[in-house]
């Protein structure tokens, strides 16, 4: 008897276990092909439907096949970009549960990142190897890669910490589901996710040029094409530096101030 129940727990056990990994294989294709494939749909569009006699050869200096390329190299980076961490701060302010974690002897904001992180890093040794077996099958430099991804690691610590901060207007704010809400939206566009920030109008460009995001995909898949040189990814390291200090400034300020009108009656 002991031993069949023995059995039945280990079967239970490899059960959910194997129904968690389908489950996080199938989240992670199906957040990678839908978006890919409504861009390839838009670029055949624009390249191939209603051009006439004279079919276009590019758009914003980016032809059909560069198009194609910045759309699967950048689904492996926009894997890593994501997370709802600051979702979770959110959540956890304006629910009281915040009090449990403020008795640990770590920082919050830090500990909620690390507790999560690791299906990102999972998710970016996976894209990795993918993406180099798949660079080298066409003949691109799949060394490139490694430099891009980890510009696209330190842009997911950076997504983290803009989150982190906002997430503190929660402690004023009891919609400050919203505000996080508005922030990925804003991410998606000028990030480089939906579409190259390369077909932004030469007049706008200073919008995505004056924010972080572009750091997040748009400038790991540059790298990783050949579009930026080794300078421009090390110019764009540093300037992920910059903006990593300048938001931990920023959290260590907003939670400062939220902590001091914090209450959790009834937690």
């Amino acid at each position: 008897m002991r031993l069949q129940w023995r059995w039945a727990a280990l079967k239970n056990g490899l059960l959910e276990d194997a129904a968690y990994r389908v489950e996080f294989i199938i989240g992670l294709l199906g957040s990678a092909a839908v978006p890919a494939a409504i861009q390839m749909v838009l670029w055949y569009a624009l390249f191939h439907v209603g051009t006439g006699e004279t079919p276009r050869t590019e758009i914003a200096g980016m032809t059909y096949s560069d198009l194609i390329a910045y759309t699967l190299v950048s689904t492996l980076f926009t894997q890593v970009r994501g997370g709802d961490h600051d979702f979770d701060l959110q959540e956890m302010i304006r629910s009281g549960s915040l009090s449990n974690y403020l008795l640990r002897p770590v920082g919050v904001v830090e500990f909620i990142y690390l507790r999560g992180i690791g299906g990102r890093l999972f998710t970016a040794g996976l894209c990795l190897v993918v993406g180099a077996i798949g660079m080298s099958l066409v003949g691109m430099d799949p060394t490139r890669l490694f430099g891009a991804m980890a510009l696209a690691i330190l842009g997911n610590i950076l997504h983290y910490q803009v989150g982190a901060a906002l997430a503190t207007t929660a402690f004023v704010w009891e919609e400050a589901y919203s505000v996080l809400m508005v922030k990925n939206m804003l991410v998606q566009l000028l990030s480089g996710e939906l579409i190259p920030l390369n077909l932004f109008p030469e007049k706008w460009a200073w919008v995505w040029k004056s924010t972080p995001f572009y750091l997040y995909v748009f400038g790991p898949t540059q790298y990783a094409l050949g579009k930026w040189s080794h300078w421009d990814l090390l110019q764009a390291l540093g300037t992920a530096g910059l903006w990593m200090l300048g938001a931990w400034l920023l959290i260590r300020v907003t939670w400062g101030l939220g902590i001091r009108n914090y209450s959790s009656l009834g937690q």
